[in-house]
């Protein structure tokens, strides 16, 4: 085995990597090399036959190339030449465990969430914490809606913290860190970081840097790793015996609705949008037909996948139809999906992670290529506490 090790700080993505590493193996096998790409906080290793220099020398040039493209720093920058929007991962993904197995130990006041209320992603991750009953021991703070600009002589925007309580109502200074925006957060914890600054942050006190900004793992970790000093242990939103279903549910809805939206609204030309539309109503018909055969989207019992498709319902009619361009059919059109988001919002604590002024407020301001002169339409003020249906179904246990 012949180590060849490359620094890939401002790679766009590793499983770009991975697709043109494989394009150069060859059919003739020979000596076996590993080729380990080793990234600011991230590392993954490739086996690739080699018998000559020569095929050495062409991977070489192929990640030298990789390594000259800049990495997006906002999601608009994800798009390929053909329009398309596809979305890069998260970078930081690090976990907090309770049973020591992990540098991070699941302690009262040690980690803090920032989020956006704007954001789904960053929304999901606030549900959590009311749910399990977390919010006495991990901070929260709340950028404000509109993205600014994070970096003097840098054509960059991005998300930014409130001066003082009062200047944005919802949003907060940040009182950990006095960061003025989530950028300086990024910069802290990695000085070589290139990539997007996203919400959610879940960040640690103790050793100033970032744990996870991916969400999917956030929620997952909040579920289950302080159980110990939650005040609801008792909910568990990922139980083992669902664990599959909760996981093929979760992947048809991210790709279809979660991502979905965006793919739809990040679209630069007519094919990947037609394509991404298609794909999204046809989603929202499937949950349409489940639900009106359960309450909930994995059968009777609440779990993380009617959270992660919450988030996107809540925002669809009010910001996804028009600055989306999802206007085929609203949610309220959808008998079940409606009564649906109704249930979910009135489950206590959940209210109070949606802001809607702040959601309405980011997208249609800090998008100029989609909305330039950032409008913000009238909306349709839709009741969420109004009576829903979703009762007469069994619910688990009874």
């Amino acid at each position: 085995m012949i180590p060849v090790r490359f620094s890939l700080r401002s790679i766009p993505s590793l499983g770009k990597l991975d697709s043109f590493a494989r394009s150069c193996t060859h059919t003739d096998l020979g000596t076996r090399t590993s080729l380990v790409l080793i990234g600011s906080r991230r590392k993954q290793s490739l086996s690739l036959p080699w018998n000559s220099k020569k095929i050495v020398e062409s991977i070489c040039n192929r990640l030298l190339c990789a390594m000259a493209a800049p990495q997006p720093r906002v999601s608009l920058a994800e798009t390929t030449t053909d329009g398309e929007f596809k979305r890069t991962d998260s970078t930081f993904r690090r976990r907090i465990s309770r049973d020591g197995s992990t540098e991070f130990p699941a302690v009262a006041g040690r980690y803090h969430l920032y989020i956006s209320y704007a954001c789904p992603w960053a929304s999901r991750c606030s549900a959590f914490l009311k749910l399990k009953g977390l919010d006495h021991a991990i901070g929260l703070t709340v950028v404000k809606p509109k993205w600014e600009k994070t970096k003097e002589g840098e054509d960059h925007y991005g998300w930014a913290f409130a001066i003082s309580e009062d200047e944005e109502p919802g949003a907060q200074p940040d009182t950990v860190n006095a960061a003025k925006t989530i950028r300086e957060l990024y910069e802290l914890a990695d000085p070589n970081y290139s990539g997007k600054y996203t919400v959610p942050v879940l960040w640690d006190k103790e050793t100033k840097t970032i744990v996870n900004n991916e969400s999917a793992e956030i929620i997952r970790i909040f579920n289950s790793e302080f159980d110990l000093i939650a005040k609801h242990p008792e909910v568990d939103l990922y139980p083992q015996h669902m664990r599959n279903q909760i996981d093929e549910v979760n992947e048809w809805i991210y790709a279809g609705i979660n991502n979905g939206v965006y793919r739809c609204g990040f679209a630069k030309k007519q094919a990947p949008y037609d394509e991404a539309a298609k794909l999204l109503f046809e989603s929202l018909d499937r949950c349409e037909e489940i639900l009106g055969k359960q309450r909930y989207i994995c059968g009777n019992v609440l779990t993380e996948a009617d959270i992660r498709l919450f988030v996107t319902l809540i925002r669809f009619d009010e910001v996804y139809v028009v600055h989306f361009k999802c206007n085929k059919r609203l949610i309220r059109e959808y008998p079940n999906l409606f009564n649906y988001t109704k249930d979910i919002y009135q489950i206590p604590g959940i209210s109070e992670t949606v802001h809607m002024l702040h959601i309405k407020k980011h997208y249609y301001t800090s998008h100029p290529s989609i909305n330039p002169y950032g409008i913000i339409p009238v909306g349709s003020n839709i009741d969420f506490l109004s009576p829903h249906d979703r009762d007469r179904f069994t619910k688990a246990g009874q």
